[in-house]
C-alpha cells in the first residue's frame, strides 16, 4: 500500500514537474513600467501639427507677397503700393517668428517630459536589475535540480499541489521580471533616439527663428531705407512737378503772346501774289485734311505717348506731346510748312523752336541740341532747323514734340504723324 501511494506521489511529481518546465505566457505587470513611451506627449502632437501647418501657410503666403515685390519692381515703381508690399511681408514674418516661438515652447515641454521619463525609466530599470540579479544569484546557489528536490520532497498530495503552486508563482515573478527589464531596456533606448530628434527639431527651430528675426530686422531696415527714399523722391517729385507745371504755364503764356500777335498782325490775303513771293515754297500750311499724313520729325521709336502718364517715382503727369527717341545730334525737321516764331530755352524743355502754320496751329520742336532757324525763318515742309538733344535727360537722347491748336490746346501728335507699318 505504501509503495502504490509512493509511486502515485512520484508519478504525480513528474507531472507537475513536467508542467512547471512547460513555457508559459506570463502576465506583465507593468510594475515600474510606466506608460509607453511618447504616450504623455501624445496631446501635444496635434497642437504642434497644427502650428506646423500655420506656418507652412504663412511661408506660403510670404513667398507670394515676395513674388508680388519683384513684380512691382520690375514694372514702373508704385512707391505707395512697395511700401504697402514690405509692410505686409514684415507682419508675415513676425507671424512666423510667432508660430515658431510657439513649436519650440511646445518642443521644449516635450524635451522636459522626455527627459523626465528617461530619468524615471532608468532609475526603474536600475532597480529592476538589482533584483534580477539578485534572483540569479541565488537560482545559480540552488542549483539545476533545485526545482525536482523541492517537488520530490513533498510529503503529500496537497504539499506537492502547494509547493508546485509556489514555484509556477516564483517562475511567473521570474519571467516577468525578465521581461520587465528587456521592455525597460527597449523604452529607454526608444526614449533617448526621441530625445535626439526633440532636440534637434529644437535646434532646427531656433536657427530659423533666428533666420526669420534677421529677415524681420532687413525687411524693417529695407522698410526705413524706401520710407527715406520715398519722402526724398516725394521732395524731389513735387519739385519736378512743381518746376513742370511753372513751364507749362510760361509755355501757355507764351504761345498766347504768339497767337495775339499773329491775329494782330494778320497777314493781307495774297495780292499781285506778294504773299506767295514771301513764303517762297512753303505750302498752305497745316489743316485737318493732314490728319495722319504729316511726316515724322525724326525716325525713332516713341518713349512716351500724348495724355497721362507715371513717372518712375509712381507720380501722375499729363503730357501734352510725345518724346521719339534718337541720337543725338540727328537732325530734325518740319512736319508742315509755317514760320519760326520763337527760339530760345524753355526750362525743362530745353532749346526750343515753335513754328507758326499759316492755318492757326503750331508745331513745338524741344529738347534740341542746336537750333539752325531764326526767328521769322519761312521754313518749308521737311525742312531741318535743329539737331536732337535731350542727352541729360531721365529718358536719354529725344525729340519732344507738341502740337497746339486754337487757345494753346494740346493735341495729341500721333493723330497727325503718318501711321507706321
Amino acid at each position: 500500500m505504501a509503495g502504490r501511494c509512493r509511486g502515485k506521489l512520484v508519478s504525480g511529481a513528474l507531472a507537475v514537474v513536467a508542467l512547471a518546465a512547460a513555457p508559459t505566457i506570463p502576465e506583465f505587470a507593468g510594475q515600474g513600467s510606466g506608460r509607453p513611451a511618447g504616450s504623455q506627449l501624445a496631446a501635444q502632437q496635434p497642437d504642434l501639427e497644427r502650428s506646423r501647418r500655420r506656418l507652412e501657410e504663412i511661408r506660403a503666403e510670404r513667398e507670394r507677397l515676395r513674388q508680388e515685390q519683384e513684380r512691382l519692381q520690375g514694372q514702373v515703381r508704385d512707391a505707395g503700393r512697395e511700401l504697402d508690399n514690405l509692410e505686409r511681408q514684415r507682419e508675415t514674418t513676425n507671424r512666423i517668428v510667432n508660430e515658431l516661438e510657439r513649436q519650440i515652447g511646445g518642443l521644449g515641454s516635450q524635451l522636459d517630459n522626455t527627459a523626465v521619463q528617461l530619468a524615471l525609466a532608468e532609475d526603474n530599470l536600475v532597480d529592476r536589475r538589482a533584483v534580477l540579479e539578485r534572483r540569479l544569484v541565488d537560482i545559480y546557489k540552488r542549483g539545476a535540480l533545485h526545482t525536482f528536490q523541492v517537488l520530490l520532497a513533498a510529503e503529500s498530495f496537497s504539499d506537492l499541489l502547494s509547493r508546485y503552486k509556489y514555484l509556477y508563482l516564483t517562475s511567473r515573478q521570474d519571467r516577468a521580471l525578465v521581461t520587465d527589464v528587456e521592455r525597460l531596456r527597449n523604452r529607454i533606448q526608444a526614449q533617448r533616439g526621441e530625445l535626439v530628434t526633440v532636440q534637434e527639431q529644437l535646434d532646427r527651430r531656433r536657427t530659423e527663428r533666428e533666420a526669420e528675426l534677421r529677415s524681420y530686422r532687413q525687411l524693417a531696415e529695407e522698410r526705413s531705407t524706401q520710407l527715406r527714399r520715398l519722402r526724398a523722391t516725394t521732395q524731389s517729385t513735387n519739385r519736378r512737378l512743381s518746376t513742370l507745371a511753372r513751364d507749362e504755364e510760361n509755355l501757355i503764356d507764351v504761345l498766347a503772346a504768339l497767337e495775339r500777335a499773329r491775329r494782330n498782325t494778320a497777314r493781307p490775303a495774297p495780292n499781285a501774289g506778294s504773299g506767295a513771293a514771301s513764303r517762297g515754297n512753303t505750302g498752305a500750311g497745316m489743316s485737318t485734311a493732314d490728319l495722319g499724313r504729316l511726316d515724322w520729325p525724326v525716325n525713332g521709336r516713341i518713349l512716351y505717348d500724348f495724355g497721362p502718364d507715371t513717372l518712375p517715382s509712381g507720380a501722375r503727369i499729363n503730357r501734352h506731346g510725345i518724346a521719339i527717341s534718337a541720337a543725338a545730334g540727328t537732325p530734325v525737321t518740319t512736319v508742315s510748312a509755317g514760320r519760326v516764331v520763337l527760339v530760345q530755352r524753355l526750362g525743362t524743355y530745353g532749346l526750343s523752336v515753335i513754328v507758326e502754320h499759316p492755318s492757326g496751329y503750331f508745331s513745338l520742336y524741344m529738347q534740341l541740341s542746336t537750333a539752325s532757324v531764326a526767328v521769322g525763318t519761312e521754313v518749308a515742309k521737311g525742312q531741318p532747323i535743329g539737331t536732337v538733344g535731350g542727352s541729360n535727360t531721365p529718358e536719354g537722347p529725344h525729340l519732344y514734340l507738341e502740337i497746339r491748336g486754337d487757345n494753346q490746346i494740346a493735341l495729341d501728335p500721333t493723330d497727325w504723324l503718318r501711321r507706321r507699318n
